[in-house]
């Protein structure tokens, strides 16, 4: 099964990293990969924390929680397998971003994402599809920046997501 998905992973890398998208794609993908870094949830913390209302505390521990939690597991998911970025693989064609690490299995990046938008969004649903937007945006980002495999989006998104929910869960 493991080599089934490395060898898909490794096709659509190749072919994710040749395609040149157009400017507003990669304006997009960059903008989303930098807020995914951490000062885009920070600000949105801050703008609940001002008008989020009696909700505001416990989300914002709920999503906190979660990213603690997160953070430390893709830590040592990383160092546990080991697997290299696609960026080390093969050289990305356009993009010139740095990774934060050597490792590529989980995207710490999704992992955050949707520890974040999740719980915030259960707590405050009409921002949900807003927060679930961005959360994507940040996840893709890292596939067609050379950052990550498919697969190691997809475990992020959901492993944040389950964080996520547990977390909005034991606030609630």
């Amino acid at each position: 099964m493991l080599k089934y998905i490395s060898a898909r992973d490794h096709r659509l890398m190749r072919r994710v990293q040749g395609w040149r998208p157009p400017r507003w794609v990669r304006v997009w993908m960059v903008c989303a990969t930098r807020g995914g870094d951490g000062w885009l949830w920070c600000l949105l913390g801050l703008a609940i924390l001002a008008v989020g209302g009696r909700d505001a505390l416990p989300a914002l521990i709920a999503a906190a929680v979660a990213t603690a939690v997160g953070t430390g597991l893709f830590t040592w998911l990383k160092r546990a397998t080991g697997r290299k970025r696609p960026c080390a693989i093969q050289p990305h064609c356009w993009a010139k971003l740095l990774p934060p690490d050597r490792f590529s299995f989980p995207s710490g990046h999704a992992i955050t994402a949707f520890a974040v938008a999740l719980p915030l969004g259960l707590f405050f649903p009409p921002l949900i599809w807003a927060l679930l937007f961005c959360a994507f945006s940040v996840a893709v980002s890292r596939i067609i920046l050379g950052m990550h495999f498919v697969s190691d989006v997809l475990a992020g998104c959901v492993l944040g997501s389950a964080l996520g929910y547990a977390a909005f869960r034991l606030l609630t």
